[in-house]
């Protein structure tokens, strides 16, 4: 009997460890059982997110494709635009109205309107003003401009109202070894441009030092007869950066000297201009005189004289006829007759000079074209000014031009491709406002070659982007839409001249470096 407590301790302990192995089991068995069935649930959840998955990358599949065509039709477009804009010349209405024509034929669903086609340009200028790195197939511009390869070419504009244009181009120097003409516009590079009141050569100078700075040091300068900028380069002379003069200006300027204070000169311009007013309007206006610029007469005035040549010749020596069209014609000539002397003279020694300026002008100065012209100037008289005068000028630029290794490739000589930009966006991409910010701001566009990745950096830049530069810009058209329409608010034209003008300087790494 003793041991009955011992025996019922051990059932006591025996149950519970019966009871406790079921429970666990019983959990153990559930548990298993939930584990089943969220394993089976995840596995049928993971094949259905699969599928979800698969079906949603076979959806948006077509939509991509889509989205990607719809981009590259836009780049096509803008592209096009960019084209149409820079190698036809169109103005930006013309665009406009030429997609219409033709945008159902290239598939377009929808022709930009001029302003988105403005916006386009001028993000495009703002890429290759600003960020010239980011346009790695543009003639490898950045590369070229930090050497010292290149010749910049400078020259100011004016506009309507008070504002000035300081534009820098970049061109090789070397660019008559590889192309037997003179240069184009997409055979620069641009540089900078800048708008102010004036330019006075010690602010001429100093920008001219930043975009040395920025982007190297040219080999040489190229600028025309302005005297502020013959006086800025001669200060950076000293930074051992030599002077060439243009062409053009320099025979321009022999023809002043010498024939400016001829004693029919004044009645040779007099008698033209009332000519040009009595043949508008008859029967003799097929005849009247070309257009001549009255500032720089003298850049022209070869094409005037040629006309009166070949106009006196219908007047040949003898009576007319009464009541006959010669007899009418001679009534109208007035002093030109008179003028035989001073035409004859100028011609002989204007045709050599224009001779010789196109000769360098295509194939550059070096030895051999010195002595293509040295024959070319047989026809003058030893002793005459414009010849000696032009002589100097070829034996001190043939000196430079061996100083700068480009004696035997050619020497650009000729800031004709600057001028002729300044004219053509003037022509282009104004209405009768002639803005300068406007201007300026679309100079980059029409400079360099255009590829497609032109299209694809215009895409990039946002509209804040664009806003930083041309929100703050003075603009003449905006301040004709608001103050011409509306009387006494004049102020307001001093309150908007303190607006900043537009500068342009490319934002390369030293350029930053410099700001810190």
């Amino acid at each position: 009997m003793s041991n009955l407590p011992q025996t019922a301790n051990l059932m006591s302990i025996t149950s519970k460890l019966r009871q406790g192995r079921n429970n666990w089991r019983e959990k153990a068995t559930e548990r298993a059982n939930t584990l089943r069935y969220l394993r089976k649930e995840n596995m049928r959840l993971k094949k259905e997110r699969d599928q979800y998955k698969k079906e949603l990358k076979e959806v948006k599949k077509p939509l991509e494709e889509k989205k990607n065509a719809l981009l590259e039709e836009k780049k096509e477009t803008v592209y096009i635009v960019l084209q149409l804009f820079v190698s036809a010349r169109i103005s930006f209405r013309g665009i406009a109205r030429v997609l219409k024509v033709i945008g159902p034929r290239l598939g377009l669903v929808k022709t930009p309107c001029h302003q988105t086609i403005i916006n386009w340009v001028t993000r495009l200028s703002i890429t290759r003003a600003l960020y010239p790195k980011q346009l790695e197939t543009q003639s490898n511009q950045t590369e070229t401009l930090g050497s010292n390869t290149n010749i910049a070419i400078i020259d100011i504009s004016t506009t309507m109202g008070a504002n000035k244009i300081l534009s820098v181009l970049f061109l090789n120097a070397e660019h008559h070894l590889y192309h037997h003409k003179a240069p184009q516009r997409k055979d620069v590079n641009y540089a900078a441009v800048a708008v102010a009141d004036s330019f006075p050569f010690e602010t001429v100078a100093d920008f001219l030092r930043k975009i040395i700075k920025t982007i190297g040091k040219p080999r040489a300068i190229l600028k025309d007869g302005g005297t502020e900028l013959a006086k800025a380069v001669r200060l950076l002379e000293e930074d051992q950066c030599p002077c060439i003069s243009d062409v053009s200006h320099v025979v321009a300027n022999l023809f002043k000297h010498e024939y400016q204070e001829h004693p029919w000169f004044e009645t040779f311009m007099s008698t033209c201009g009332r000519i040009s007013k009595e043949f508008k309007q008859t029967i003799f206006a097929c005849l009247t005189p070309p257009k001549t610029s009255t500032k720089a007469r003298f850049m022209n005035l070869q094409s005037e004289v040629k006309w009166a040549e070949k106009l006196l010749k219908h007047s040949p020596k003898g009576r007319a006829c009464h009541g006959s069209v010669l007899e009418k014609l001679r009534f109208k000539l007035g002093q030109m007759p008179s003028c035989r002397a001073f035409i004859t003279r100028f011609l002989r020694d204007a045709a050599p000079l224009l001779t010789c300026q196109k000769l360098l002008k295509t194939k550059g100065l070096n030895q051999d074209t010195y002595k293509g012209c040295q024959e070319i100037l047989q026809t003058i008289p030893p002793r005459a000014k414009v010849r000696i005068g032009f002589n100097s000028f070829l034996e001190k630029h043939l000196e430079r031009s061996k100083k700068l290794n480009l004696d035997k490739t050619g020497m650009l000589i000729s800031s004709d491709i600057i001028e002729s930009l300044f004219g053509t966006i003037k022509q282009q991409a104004t209405d009768e406002v002639k803005d300068a910010n406007r201007i300026a701001l679309r100079i980059p566009a029409i400079c360099g070659k255009l590829t497609r990745n032109d299209a694809i950096h215009v895409l990039d830049i946002s509209v804040k982007e664009q806003e930083e530069i041309v929100g703050p810009m003075l603009s003449l058209i905006k301040q004709r839409r608001r103050i011409l329409p509306n009387p006494n608010n004049l102020d307001e034209i001093v309150i908007s001249d303190k607006k900043p003008n537009l500068v342009l300087l490319p934002r390369t790494e030293k350029w930053l470096k410099s700001l810190k």
